[in-house]
């Protein structure tokens, strides 16, 4: 007897295979940009040190993804990178109250200034008062040391930048830069571990696994760009983030002996 398979048409096969090629990438898309932080998560978990890893970084993306949203109300692209930016903006909310609650801990616990998490780069206050949103200091920018302050402040950015699209809609100019604003600013992502790393001269704490699946999440991701006729804006700036991915995996081999040692 013929398998199922066997006795469809050939035509029938070829179109089964593109579809499950399809549905695969897709899926990847949408969720391969959330892999990278799961070992990154579970470093600073386990640690309780969040020293490693730049929350500047949650910050580009989410302005970045919030950005692509309201690009799509202007001009539509493809459903999977949409649903893939409300992943991401989860996703970077996680990683976010993770590094606030460790840092809290830290402070509530008196830990001597070396020992504080985050206390190197200094990407959040060290100092035990508490500082909000809501206290409206500039110098406390992303540095607040509670997490419904970020909350706060993403609200009212996306409410600004709604009104902001509802009121220029049917402008091509407007759409088209915050089209390319989006792609621009997840472009730069790396670029905040990359000083944090040259500013310490260190990747200590950074997980390189999560950088390694940057570069080939980047890399498929440029390619899907190509291959489905993305806004030219989404691909150019795809390799500017190889390009960025790149430069932190030669941070890792320059700075850190563990990995100097393995290339010898």
């Amino acid at each position: 007897m013929r398998t199922f398979i066997d006795s469809l048409p050939m035509a029938d096969i070829s179109e089964l295979f593109a579809s499950t090629v399809r549905v695969f990438s897709q899926a990847l898309m949408i969720f391969g940009g959330v892999v990278p932080y799961i070992p990154q998560y579970m470093i600073i978990n386990r640690s309780q040190n969040a020293e490693g890893f730049s929350n500047y970084v949650c910050l580009t993306l989410l302005i970045a993804n919030i950005l692509r949203i309201e690009f799509w109300f202007g001009k539509h692209f493809e459903t999977p990178l949409l649903v893939q930016s409300i992943i991401m903006i989860l996703c970077m909310l996680v990683m976010l109250e993770l590094c606030i609650r460790v840092h809290s801990k830290a402070i509530r616990h008196h830990l001597p200034i070396s020992q504080q998490n985050l206390s190197t780069s200094k990407e959040l206050t060290i100092d035990h008062n508490e500082k909000r949103f809501t206290d409206l200091d500039t110098a406390y920018f992303w540095r607040w040391t509670t997490f419904t302050s970020y909350i706060q402040f993403l609200c009212l950015f996306t409410v600004l930048l709604s009104s902001t699209t509802w009121l220029f809609l049917d402008k091509m100019v407007y759409i088209e830069t915050i089209g390319f604003l989006a792609v621009f600013f997840e472009a730069l992502l790396g670029t905040p571990q990359f000083l944090r790393n040259f500013r310490l001269k260190s990747t200590e704490g950074m997980s390189v696994k999560m950088v390694l699946m940057w570069t080939s999440g980047d890399i498929f991701k440029t390619v899907y760009f190509l291959l489905r006729n993305a806004p030219k804006q989404f691909w150019l700036c795809g390799l500017l983030q190889i390009s960025i991915d790149i430069a932190i995996l030669c941070q890792v081999l320059i700075y850190s002996d563990r990995y100097r040692l393995r290339i010898r």
